[in-house]
């Protein structure tokens, strides 16, 4: 749902990269170039960054009033 904060299997803090990728895949530069920048070089972070999908939104329908 929400980017974590840090990696599940390393503990490198990644929820800061997170804008700055979404930015870079928005211009059009591909994902392991946008991940390269960010500085995201191990297999664990820049497979939570590609598995990730943003349901915020989805979730945030459902909320209890």
């Amino acid at each position: 749902m929400i980017i974590p904060i840090r990696c599940f299997t390393c503990g490198k803090p990644v929820a800061h990269l997170w804008e700055q990728y979404n930015n870079q895949l928005e211009k059009g530069d591909s994902a392991k170039k946008a991940m390269d920048d960010a500085g995201l070089e191990r297999y664990c972070c820049r497979g939570l960054f590609m598995g990730h999908v943003d349901l915020i939104d989805t979730a945030g329908a459902f909320k209890k009033s």
